[in-house]
């Protein structure tokens, strides 16, 4: 089986579309403090996005590991359970960080200021998901998803901030 990441790097056209819009690099794996999970499980750096922010695998595994998001302002959330939902969070709702209530109509309003500048961006995306031979699913799918997975999956994620011992701010619900 193919990683998922070796297949990003393989298809230009698809490494470009989650490059911008969907603010993913695999190539910057470095976070910019010391952080562990709560639960002493393993923590990899896999990737980052150009404001600092850095995607890790939790636990031990492959691709399908649990993916957590930290910003560089301190918040953090679990975002998808495996790469391939990762993935498809970027490619459906690449804007996923402006939709703090994981709404459509938040989405749309997000989304009509990335087709401005990005008129094919469905095209795009389109050809991104097919060259690395991820389905997609609906807006309002991924996004009840990535409810699911950060307020419900991810409160067993908690990351925290070695030096002081600190947890980071949940990025979604009451708390966010």
């Amino acid at each position: 089986m193919t990683s998922l990441i070796a297949a990003l790097r393989a298809h230009e056209e698809a490494g470009r579309f989650l490059a911008w819009p969907g603010d993913f690099d695999p190539d910057r794996d470095d976070h910019v403090e010391e952080v562990h999970l709560d639960s002493g499980a393993r923590l990899e750096a896999f990737a980052g996005d150009g404001a600092g922010g850095t995607f890790f695998f939790c636990g031990e595994g492959g691709e399908e590991r649990p993916v957590l998001y930290a910003d560089s302002e301190g918040g953090a959330a679990l975002v998808a359970v495996g790469l391939p939902e990762l993935l498809r969070l970027l490619l459906v709702v690449p804007w996923w960080r402006d939709c703090p209530t994981f709404t459509v109509e938040e989405s749309r309003r997000s989304a009509a200021e990335y087709l401005e500048d990005i008129p094919d961006l469905e095209a795009r995306r389109d050809r991104a998901a097919a060259a690395l031979g991820l389905p997609l699913a609906s807006e309002a799918d991924v996004l009840a998803r990535l409810r699911e997975v950060a307020l419900t999956v991810g409160k067993d994620y908690v990351l925290v901030f070695t030096p002081e011992n600190t947890p980071y701010a949940p990025l979604f619900g009451d708390d966010a």
